[in-house]
């Protein structure tokens, strides 16, 4: 390190990770009991400073997998919050980040070993500091990018049917959508792909399961849902 800038001030610069993910036709987030002070015990994000060696994507992606376990899932910067006063503690700058799993995908395991759990969006208590406001920015962002972005799919099984589909659109929408129109859209969509599987399960006269073809949207430049 070098003695540049010392006569500036100093903070500190943490991330913080907004997990989502689709169960029983809900969007959820996981949370857990902050286990440090300030605020410890209050519900709150999942996250951590940034190191003296990494840039902040580095940092966020380390958060995620430490939590997750997981590795190449969807990612995006929410933003940078700033207040003054937003951390009681010292003053801290964090910049949020949105992530979004299958919650299947996810170790049960290492979910009770970090003490977090899966709440619905529509049922989210206080949460520390301004966590609230960076939850309500990301559901922002993500409806903002849902129909030109296949952001869906890392909510859903490989294998999922049309109406899972049209459900991850309803939660995250926060409205419901016309099952006709939606499923005439989707069926001229070339990369979600028809396969010859059927769920018996969640349907009783069992129902087509799709998949998102990777290879034939990257040679898409266009999605429009």
């Amino acid at each position: 390190m070098t003695g540049f800038y010392g006569e500036h001030s100093k903070v500190f610069v943490s991330v913080d990770c907004i997990v989502f993910g689709f169960d029983n036709d809900n969007l959820k987030l996981l949370i857990g009991h902050r286990q440090m002070d300030p605020g410890r015990g209050e519900w709150s994000l999942y996250g951590g400073f940034v190191g003296e060696d990494e840039s902040l994507e580095e940092a966020a992606s380390r958060v995620l997998y430490t939590l997750t376990g997981l590795e190449d899932i969807y990612m995006k910067q929410v933003g940078a919050f700033g207040a003054i006063d937003r951390d009681p503690g010292e003053r801290v700058i964090t910049v949020a980040y949105c992530a979004l799993i299958n919650v299947n995908d996810y170790d049960d395991t290492l979910r009770k070993e970090h003490g977090v759990e899966w709440v619905s969006i529509n049922e989210l208590p206080k949460l520390y500091s301004d966590h609230n406001e960076m939850v309500r920015k990301a559901i922002t962002l993500l409806r903002r990018r849902i129909s030109t972005e296949p952001l869906s799919f890392n909510l859903l099984p490989e294998l999922f049917t049309l109406t899972q589909l049209q459900h991850v659109y309803e939660a995250i929408l926060g409205e419901q959508i016309d099952k006709r129109n939606f499923r005439k859209r989707v069926k001229n969509i070339e990369f979600i792909e028809k396969t010859e599987h059927i769920d018996k399960l969640t349907s009783k006269r069992g129902a087509v399961l799709y998949r998102f073809n990777k290879n034939m949207f990257a040679q898409d430049a266009i999605f429009k849902l």
